[in-house]
C-alpha cells in the first residue's frame, strides 16, 4: 500500500485526537411536528420520518388497513391536501456559521415548502434529495418549517388531459415516487404523502467534504490500484491536508483547494488485497476508509466508508447458442441464487433496522447471494446495503421504473436524469452493488402486452423514441459517468412471447402461474439467466389471523378476499393443487399444501436452472417478501415467517447440490458444484419403499470439478413402482429425496411420528422419528421462533434433529403436520416418553 508514516500526524490526527475539531454542525429534525388536513382534521402530533396513514392510525383517525376490509375505508386520505410544521432553534454558534443548509432527504411527493411563513422551493420526486440555503434568508433563534403536500391526483390528472396520447398504465406514470404505492397485484393501494425520509440542518464555515468516491482502477491477487475521489467545497483559495487511512495505514496528501467545490483524487495501491466475496464463496471483507480534512490546525471533516475490494462484470456476449448472461467475481463466473425483494412496508417508516437484519440474514441462511431490488419500489435505505456489503450479498438495483410508459417532456426528463445523479453517487461505494436496471418489463410490456394497438405509426414512434430517452441514454450515461458498474436497459431483454428468451439475455417465465402452463415447464424451458418466476401461496397461520383478527383459520371472509390482489389467484392455486396434490376440505391443511404447491414449483424451476450451468447462470425466483399481510408470491411472509419455499429454497440453493430428473423414462441424478474447488467423494444411491426397505443400492467415487453441473446415474424408470419408492441420493453429507411420481399419486402410508423435546439454551431441541416415510413433515406452534428445518421428508427409522430458536419457556403446544395425514386424514402422533 502507497503509504506515508508520520509519527505526530499517527497520534494527533487518527490518535489520541489532539487536533481541534471544527466539523460541521449537523442536526435532525425530528420533533415537535405536527400535521393537519387541508379541510380536514385539525393540527395533531406527527412523526418524522413518516407519513400519512401512519400519522392519522395512531391517533385513530383512521382504522389499520392491514387488517380485516380496512384499505378500501382509508382511501379518501390519499384526495387529500395535508400540512406539516414544526418549530426549530438555531443557537448562537450555528447562526454564525459561514453556510447554513437545510436538507430534506425525502418528501413524498408534491410539496411546497415555507420558512417562517415565505415560500422557497416545490418538490416534485419523492427519490431526490433537496436543499435550502439558510444564509441567503432572514434566520432567527426560533424558526418555522411549513410543509405542504399537494395529493398526486390533482398533478396527476391535468398532466394525463394535457398528454398527447394516454400512456400504459394509469396516472402513476407522472410521478416519481414508489409505483408500488398505487396499488399491484401482490399490494394494496396506499399512496402515501408525507417526510418519509430525515430533515436535516447543517452548519459550518469554509470547508466540508461533498463527496467521496473510492474508484477501483486495477485490481488483482498482488494488488489493488484505487482512486479515491473527494470533491471538497471551499469558500476562499487554501492549502489544505488531507488525511486517508486504510485499516491502520494512513496516507497524507498536501492539496492547494481552489473555491467552490472542485474534485480531487488520491491514488492508492493495495499489495496483496483481500478480495471481496459473496458468502457462499468466500469472505466478504471490508476495508475500513477513513478520511480526515485538515485546515489551520483544525479538522474541519471527517468521513469513514466500508468498501470491498472486487471486480464484477455482467458477461453479455455473444456465443453458440444466442448471447449469454452472466455475473463474473473476481475473474469468476458465479452462478446467482436468490430472489427479487420488494419493499418491506407499504409504510416505511414502520421499517426498522432490526427488519432489515432480520431479513438479510434469513437470505445468508438460505445461500441465497443475490437479490434483485424490484424497480416498483424504493432506492432502499443505507442501511440495506450496508448490510448486503457485510453479508456478502450482491445487488441487482432496478431504476424505480416498472410495467409502464413514461412521458418524455423535457421536465419529466431533467426529473429522472437529476434523481439517477443522485441515486447512483449515493450508492455507488457499496460491493454489493453489482448491476443498475432501467426498469422492470417496460420493454415488454410494449411489444406484448397490447400497448400498441390502435396507435398511429406516429404515436408509437414519439412514445418509443421517450422510452429510449430515459432508458437508453440518460441511465447508461448517468451509470458510465457516475460509476463502474454494468448497466442492463430492461428486465426481461426479450419478453416470453419471443422465442429468444431462451436463448438471450434475462428472463422473466410467467408461463406458469399467468397463462397455466404445468410446473413441468420449468423443466423444458431453461433461459440463459431466469430474474423472474414465481408462484403464489397462502400466509402462515398467524398471518391469517391477523387479517380476519380471528384466532381461527377461514379463507372464505371479505378479507381474505381483499387481501388477494390477483384476480385469478385462489383460482389459479385451486387448479394447479388439484394436478398435484389431494385437496383437503380442512382449510388449515388447504393452507399448508398451497405452500407444498408453491415450493415444489419454484424448486423444480430451481433446480432445473442449476442443472443447466453454465448455459443458465442464475434463478431468482418472485418474491422474497411481503410489504403487507397477505397471499403472495412471496416465501417469507409479512410477520417473517418462512413459508415452506423459503425452507426447501435453501437446499436447492446450497453449494453442492444433488438433483435428480425424469427424461424419456430415464433417471438422471446429476450432481452440482458452485465452489472453485473439486470435490471427490463416494456418490450413493438407494432405492426404498415407503417403510425403509431397501430395493436397490449402488454407490461409485466421483469427482465434481469446480463450478460445474454434470449427470453421474443414468437408470430406467421400468421396475419401479413410482407411487410406494423413493431415491435417496447421497454425497459428501449431502442428501437428496427423490419421488418418481405427483404428490397426489403416492401411496403414503400410515405412521406414528415419535418426538422427543428437550430444553437448550437457546430454545428447543426435537427430535423426530418414524417407522414409515412421511412427507412434507410441518411443525409449527404459536410460540413465537424459528425452526432450523421443516416441510422436510423424514426418512423411515432415521432420525431428524430440529432446533427451535426462541426465548418461549415452553413447547407444549407443538404440532406436526404432514402429508401422509392429507392422504389418511388423521396422522397419529406420538408424545414424549
Amino acid at each position: 500500500m502507497r503509504r506515508i508514516f508520520v509519527g505526530f500526524l499517527m497520534l494527533t490526527v487518527f490518535g489520541c485526537s489532539t487536533l481541534e475539531k471544527d466539523l460541521p454542525v449537523e442536526i435532525e429534525l425530528n420533533t415537535n411536528w405536527q400535521f393537519k388536513g387541508i379541510n380536514t382534521v385539525d393540527w395533531k402530533s406527527a412523526s418524522v420520518p413518516g407519513n400519512i396513514f401512519t400519522d392519522l392510525l395512531s391517533h385513530k383517525v383512521i382504522e389499520d388497513p392491514f387488517i380485516k376490509t380496512n384499505e378500501e375505508k382509508v382511501q379518501w386520505v390519499s384526495k387529500k391536501d395535508w400540512e406539516y410544521k414544526t418549530n426549530f432553534s438555531l443557537s448562537e454558534e450555528i447562526l454564525n456559521k459561514k453556510k447554513i443548509e437545510l436538507n430534506f432527504e425525502g418528501l413524498d411527493t408534491y410539496a411546497k415548502i415555507y420558512i417562517n411563513g415565505n415560500y422557497q422551493l416545490n418538490t416534485t420526486n419523492a427519490f431526490k434529495r433537496y436543499s435550502i440555503s439558510l444564509k441567503d434568508i432572514p434566520m432567527y433563534k426560533s424558526n418555522e418549517l411549513k410543509i405542504v403536500f399537494e395529493n398526486t391526483g390533482s398533478i396527476e390528472n391535468p398532466a394525463k388531459l394535457n398528454s398527447n396520447y394516454k400512456l400504459p398504465e394509469g396516472k402513476r406514470i407522472y410521478t416519481r415516487k414508489a409505483q408500488f404505492q398505487y396499488g399491484w397485484d401482490w399490494g394494496p393501494k396506499l399512496n402515501t404523502l408525507g417526510i418519509w425520509k430525515p430533515i436535516t440542518l447543517k452548519a459550518w464555515d469554509d470547508l466540508k467534504f461533498e463527496n467521496i468516491y473510492i474508484r477501483q482502477k486495477e485490481i488483482d491477487k498482488d494488488k489493488a490500484l484505487l482512486s479515491v475521489e473527494v470533491i471538497m467545497e471551499s469558500k476562499d483559495d487554501k492549502n489544505i491536508q488531507l488525511f486517508t487511512k486504510i485499516n491502520r495505514e494512513i496516507i497524507s496528501s498536501n492539496i492547494s483547494l481552489k473555491k467552490g467545490k472542485h474534485t480531487y483524487k488520491v491514488p492508492i495501491e493495495i499489495i496483496n488485497p483481500k478480495l471481496w466475496w459473496t458468502h457462499n464463496l468466500g469472505n466478504p471483507y471490508l476495508y475500513n476508509f477513513n478520511f480526515q480534512l485538515i485546515s489551520d490546525g483544525k479538522i474541519k471533516d471527517e468521513k469513514s466508508i466500508k468498501k470491498g475490494i472486487r471486480t464484477i462484470k455482467l458477461i453479455a456476449k455473444k456465443d453458440t447458442i444466442g448471447e449469454s448472461f452472466y455475473f463474473e467475481l473476481n475473474g469468476k463466473p458465479v452462478f446467482m441464487k436468490g430472489a427479487n425483494y420488494i419493499p418491506q412496508n407499504s409504510f416505511q417508516n414502520k421499517v426498522t433496522n432490526q427488519h432489515y437484519e432480520k431479513l438479510l440474514s434469513d437470505v445468508v441462511e438460505s445461500n441465497m447471494n443475490m437479490l434483485r431490488v424490484w424497480g416498483g419500489g424504493i432506492y432502499e435505505n443505507d442501511i440495506f446495503y450496508d448490510i448486503c456489503d457485510e453479508k456478502g450479498i450482491l445487488v441487482w438495483q432496478d431504476f424505480m421504473f416498472a410495467c409502464a410508459m413514461y412521458p418524455g417532456s423535457i421536465e419529466f426528463l431533467a426529473n429522472v436524469k437529476e434523481e439517477a445523479k443522485q441515486q447512483i453517487k449515493r450508492l455507488r461505494n457499496h460491493t454489493s452493488i453489482a448491476l443498475w436496471c432501467g426498469n422492470n418489463e417496460n420493454a415488454e410490456g410494449w411489444r406484448r402486452w397490447g400497448w400498441q394497438a390502435k396507435r398511429t405509426k406516429k404515436e408509437k414512434e414519439e412514445i418509443w423514441n421517450d422510452y429510449l430517452a430515459v432508458f437508453d441514454t440518460i441511465l447508461p450515461k448517468s451509470v458510465a459517468k457516475l460509476s463502474e458498474t454494468n448497466y442492463w436497459e430492461t428486465s426481461p431483454k426479450y419478453g416470453r412471447g419471443n422465442p429468444k428468451y431462451q436463448m438471450e439475455g434475462d428472463a422473466h417465465d410467467w408461463w406458469v402461474w399467468h397463462d397455466g402452463y404445468p410446473f413441468e415447464h420449468f423443466e423444458k424451458n431453461v433461459p440463459r439467466f431466469m430474474s423472474e418466476f414465481g408462484f403464489q401461496s397462502f400466509p402462515s397461520f398467524e398471518t391469517i389471523n391477523y387479517i380476519n383478527q380471528n384466532d381461527t383459520i377461514n379463507l372464505k371472509t371479505d378479507a381474505i378476499k381483499l387481501h388477494q390482489k390477483h384476480a385469478k389467484g385462489f383460482q389459479l392455486i385451486e387448479e394447479y393443487m388439484n394436478r398435484n396434490y389431494k385437496i383437503s376440505k380442512n382449510e388449515e391443511d388447504y393452507v399448508y399444501v398451497s405452500q407444498l404447491l408453491q415450493a415444489k414449483g419454484i424448486v423444480m424451476g430451481i433446480e432445473a436452472h442449476r442443472r443447466a450451468k453454465p448455459t443458465n447462470m442464475g434463478s431468482l425466483y418472485w418474491q422474497l417478501n411481503d410489504c403487507w399481510p397477505s397471499i403472495s408470491w412471496s416465501s417469507i411472509d409479512y410477520f417473517g415467517q418462512w413459508k415452506a419455499l423459503q425452507y426447501k429454497a435453501k437446499n436447492a440453493f446450497k453449494n453442492l447440490l444433488i438433483s435428480s430428473t425424469i427424461e424419456k423414462n430415464k433417471v438422471k441424478t446429476f450432481v452440482i458444484n458452485d465452489t472453485f474447488n473439486p470435490i471427490q467423494g463416494n456418490l450413493k444411491v438407494t432405492l426404498i419403499d415407503f417403510y425403509g426397505k431397501e430395493i436397490w443400492q449402488d454407490s461409485k467415487e466421483i469427482q465434481v470439478l469446480e463450478n460445474s453441473s454434470k449427470p453421474y446415474f443414468n437408470f430406467s424408470l421400468e421396475s419401479i413402482k413410482s407411487e410406494s419408492s423413493v431415491l435417496i441420493t447421497e454425497f459428501n453429507n449431502q442428501q437428496s429425496v427423490f419421488f418418481f411420481t405427483k404428490p397426489k399419486d403416492l401411496n403414503l402410508p400410515k405412521g406414528i411420528i415419535k418426538k422427543v423435546v428437550s430444553k437448550t439454551k437457546n430454545g428447543f431441541s426435537i427430535i423426530l422419528t418414524s417407522n414409515v416415510l412421511q412427507k412434507d413433515v410441518f411443525l409449527f406452534s404459536k410460540g413465537k421462533g424459528h425452526f432450523s428445518d421443516n416441510f422436510f421428508d423424514l426418512i423411515p427409522n432415521q432420525n431428524k434433529v430440529i432446533k427451535f430458536i426462541t426465548k418461549e419457556n415452553s413447547l407444549n403446544d407443538l404440532r406436526i403436520k404432514t402429508l401422509n395425514s392429507i392422504h389418511n386424514t388423521l396422522l397419529p402422533i406420538e408424545k414424549n416418553p
